[in-house]
């Protein structure tokens, strides 16, 4: 359990590195920001998020989904609220380094998946 939390934690670093390479207005000071700032973003996922997720479920529903894209930029945000050395310009970065960082914790979530038994 620990070493898959591990896992997804280097993913979520691997992936607000890559939007802060990529999209403009993302910006991490340093190698120990960037491991921080994943660490408290799986906290936030963790806690803060699915609350969020149930509060705004009936707009959730009527755009079919695409809300949550601002749900994760706001825990992104939120991160960046906490970490100085971590920043997001914005709505549209934030929504840009979220699509970044699930795809790359997507595939970091495939390789940690634990071996389906049968």
């Amino acid at each position: 359990m620990l070493a898959r939390f591990i896992v997804r934690a280097i993913f979520a670093a691997l992936g607000l590195w890559a939007a802060s390479k990529i999209v403009p207005g993302v910006r991490v000071d340093d190698t120990g920001t960037l491991i921080v700032a994943a660490v408290l973003l799986g906290l936030v996922n963790a806690f803060v998020r699915p609350v969020v997720v149930l509060l705004t479920l009936p707009i959730t529903i009527v755009t079919l989904g695409l809300f949550l894209l601002v749900v994760n930029a706001a825990m992104i945000g939120l991160v960046a609220m906490m970490l100085g050395g971590f920043r997001v310009d914005g709505l549209v970065p934030g929504v840009l380094a979220a699509i970044v960082t699930g795809v790359v914790s997507w595939i970091g979530n495939m390789v940690a998946r634990e071996p389906e038994r049968g």
